[in-house]
């Protein structure tokens, strides 16, 4: 597709002069003669590059200049003026202006200028693009739930993406706290810069601090070389730190630095490093009372939690369960290779009964199991039932009692039968698969009436 440019000039002769040179090079040319209609089309227009004429009826170009980048910051401006001065020009390339040229040059030199233009202003606009599509994956949009508690979460979250507020989000394993950090630093003016996660307590003391702050080399035994840690790698983003309430005390007084001063320490150095970075920290303990039991700081308590946020478990957001259970079969499948899966009614009535001690977590991992177990029907589509579900949810989240015998059994006889309708049929193949002898399988199937 041709890059589009726009010529705002009020000389009627010179711009159609010049509209015609560059659609023989196969651009399409807009034109304007006014300022004011100049941004009129850019309302409606997207443009790759802007010629604009210096003086004009309604303002002046150069000023212009400024306008144009603050209202469409990919779109590049190349200045054109009748009587050029250097004041004019710097003014220009301050404002933002790709170049600044004098009219009257041969056109030749405008063809390449404009070709460079063009070359910029596209790559912006892939950048532009992959922003909006990093932004929509791990936004506020990829949050899915309609239910109260869920978006009272994300009205506050939005609220404080766009300042650099310290976060502390809190609630049980697998409420999505991560996925909050990504969608806060989305919104937020970091959102160019990098999100670094790190989870505190999956790593042990000296480790994590060197993860976090980095070393020098010959700081310990193994360390041959510098290491930045993820504090410097986040400088000018937003550093994620789940499960802080497993951080060790000392380590606890080294990030209280970091929040207070904007610098630390590497491992083996004396000098401090300056990072511009904001903390989004998550916990599923209370750190107040992990404070008053002299197991987490309290002044690190208070930093973190200058913006609070509780994130619901599942079980008070039922309503939000068939949405996010259909999502992630539709994710599974395409990773199975399944062409359509749909949810029973029983199969949803079954999710939205259970307890959900892991959240949002278990469900996708329940989704995930049931998706690899379902069939796929004559017509390729493959429909969760009841039945594939762990035996605590198809039963109410009850222990197995005396009848359990028959349910076993059940289970087993669904078992052999989609075996053999792997195998095509094959029983020698399927008692291999099952593990038991071929006389077993004839005697099972004789048993549940497969034969």
């Amino acid at each position: 597709m041709a890059a589009t440019l726009l010529l705002i000039d009020d000389e009627v002769r010179l711009r159609q002069l010049l509209a015609r040179i560059l659609q023989l090079e196969g651009y399409m040319v807009l034109e304007a003669d006014t300022a004011r209609a100049g941004l009129k089309t850019l309302e409606r227009d997207q443009v790759h590059v802007i010629i604009c004429d210096v003086k004009l009826p309604d303002g002046n170009g150069v000023e212009l200049t400024a306008r144009f980048k603050q209202l469409y910051p990919a779109t590049e401006v190349i200045v054109l003026t009748a009587y050029g001065t250097i004041a004019d020009g710097v003014s220009a390339i301050k404002n933002g202006a790709f170049d600044y040229i004098t009219k009257g040059d041969d056109n030749d030199k405008i063809i390449p200028l404009v070709s460079r233009a063009v070359d910029k202003a596209n790559l912006q606009f892939r950048i532009r693009q992959l922003e909006e599509q990093v932004s929509k994956r791990h936004g506020f949009d990829s949050i899915i739930g309609r239910s109260g508690p869920i978006q009272q979460a994300v009205a506050l979250a939005r609220r404080v993406a766009v300042t650099d507020t310290t976060v502390l989000l809190t609630g049980e394993t697998g409420t999505g706290k991560e996925v909050f950090a990504q969608a806060i630093h989305s919104a937020s003016l970091r959102r160019t810069g990098p999100f670094v996660a790190i989870n505190c307590g999956a790593l042990g003391k000296d480790i994590l601090e060197s993860e976090l702050f980095g070393h020098r080399a010959g700081a310990f035994t193994g360390a041959s070389r510098d290491q930045k840690g993820l504090f410097a790698e986040a400088d000018k983003g937003t550093i994620f730190l789940d499960e802080i309430g497993e951080m060790p005390l000392d380590l606890q007084a080294k990030l209280l630095r970091v929040l207070e001063t904007h610098e630390f320490l590497r491992v083996g150095d004396t000098k401090p490093t300056k990072t511009d970075v904001r903390v989004v920290a998550a916990t599923n303990r209370s750190l107040e009372q992990e404070a008053n039991a002299g197991q987490f700081r309290l002044d690190l308590y208070y930093r973190l939690s200058v913006f609070s946020i509780e994130l619901p478990p599942l079980r008070n957001r039922r309503d939000d369960i068939p949405e996010l259970a259909n999502l992630f079969a539709r994710q599974d499948a395409v990773k199975v290779g399944r062409r359509a899966v749909h949810l029973s009614p029983a199969f949803v009535q079954k999710l939205q009964q259970h307890g959900w001690k892991g959240n949002i977590r278990e469900l996708k991992n329940v989704i995930e199991r049931a998706v690899i177990l379902a069939d796929t029907q004559a017509d390729g589509t493959t429909e969760l039932t009841s039945d594939l579900l762990p035996y605590e949810i198809q039963n109410g989240g009850t222990a197995p009692d005396s009848n359990a015998i028959v349910d076993l059994a059940t289970i087993e006889q669904q078992h052999i039968r989609r075996v053999l309708r792997h195998t095509n049929g094959n029983k020698t193949e399927s008692a291999r698969i099952l593990g038991i002898g071929l006389t077993t399988l004839y005697r099972k199937l004789s048993e549940y009436g497969l034969d």
